[in-house]
């Protein structure tokens, strides 16, 4: 099955997504782990991402779209895929939907992640990070056994610079303007499923997975 997800910072993207990959064989596509990849590997399209970072330039969509249509077509990809963080925009949405169709990936289904700002601010403000083994927390919903220490590694636990409010804002603001119409683009096509993600995860999943089950 051939899934996009999207939500604002703090949704439960990652959660979500972990789920998805326990339950079906499918590789999990981040774009920006995706752009690093191709440049730390040297590849052609990596050479070309890599001179525009360089400049202090955004990777052009051609780039990024170039990637996607390369990514899809290794054989891990054969049973679908999970994008995440891509399109971004409803240019990347276009190009991606010409691309897919030409290789016979369609998207079906686009998991739109909705949660209203107050639960993303707490989320968001709440979420701590370590810095060794990459395990998350959050201080109400998720603490760790001994408060600021991993469970996992005993490293003390950190905050992201960028998980405050004002930081959260700006990121909602772009969504709204960049991503929220991607979704709109998807609409007529049947194939978007708006899910309420300020649940518990077992819930959201639940609802996600019986959803995936028509599809797969």
């Amino acid at each position: 099955m051939n899934i996009l997800i999207m939500g604002p910072a703090g949704a439960g993207k990652g959660t979500m997504s972990e789920l998805i990959l326990k339950e079906y064989d499918i590789p999990h596509i981040s774009t920006g782990d995706m752009l690093r990849e191709n440049v730390r590997n040297q590849t052609d399209l990596g050479k070309e991402a890599k001179s525009y970072m360089e400049a202090g330039k955004l990777v052009p969509d051609s780039v990024i779209i170039a990637m996607v249509e390369k990514r899809l077509q290794e054989p891990d990809c054969q049973k679908g895929y999970l994008l995440d963080g891509f399109p971004r925009t409803v240019v990347q949405a276009e190009a991606f939907s010409e691309i897919a169709d030409k290789i016979g990936k369609p998207v079906e289904c686009v998991i739109a992640l909705e949660v209203d700002f107050e639960v993303l601010k707490d989320r968001i403000t709440g979420r701590r990070i370590c810095p060794k083994c990459g395990a998350i927390y959050h201080i109400r919903n998720h603490a760790p056994k001994v408060e600021g220490i991993c469970d996992e590694c005993g490293a003390e636990l950190t905050q992201r610079k960028d998980d405050t409010v004002e930081q959260l804002v700006v990121r909602m603001d772009e969504y709204e303007k960049a991503t929220k119409p991607v979704i709109d683009f998807y609409e007529p096509k049947g194939v978007v499923m708006h899910v309420n993600a300020a649940r518990p995860k077992e819930e959201v999943f639940g609802e996600i997975k019986e959803a995936l089950g028509k599809i797969a």
